[in-house]
């Protein structure tokens, strides 16, 4: 998976200095970072909509959009996708691949109350 967004973002980058008035991409990255930041904020709505109405096929393909205009703006931005990778393994080590960080600072005794809030969900589940 990872390699694909990989070949997306070296793709990107090469767009950067190609010709605007035939690459999209080269477009999009001279209208500035408030214009991308729209197309993104844009294609997430799409694949929401998509979602709330159960069109499957219709969220692929806008996630397919909103992962290239993520990428769009990451390059934009300067920001690598092992940047990201990074990020979600530190993430992963304090709360597990399904969480997400708390906007507050990240406490040691809250990774706790967490553990311990997830145990009682799972001992709830296999009772009832």
């Amino acid at each position: 998976m990872s390699d694909s967004l990989a070949r997306l973002y070296r793709a990107v980058r090469i767009a950067k200095s190609a010709d605007p008035a035939t690459s999209r991409t080269a477009r999009l990255l001279r209208a500035g970072r408030s214009k991308m930041a729209k197309k993104l904020a844009e294609e997430a709505v799409e694949v929401v909509i998509d979602a709330m109405n159960g069109h499957s096929d219709a969220v692929i393909r806008e996630s397919a959009d909103l992962l290239y205009n993520l990428v769009v703006l990451w390059v934009a931005s300067g920001v690598h996708p092992n940047d990201v990778w990074t990020e979600m393994d530190r993430r992963e080590r304090l709360l597990g691949i399904a969480e997400k960080l708390p906007k507050q600072p990240f406490e040691v005794h809250s990774r706790r109350k967490v553990v311990a809030l997830e145990q009682a969900r799972a001992r709830k589940r296999r009772r009832g």
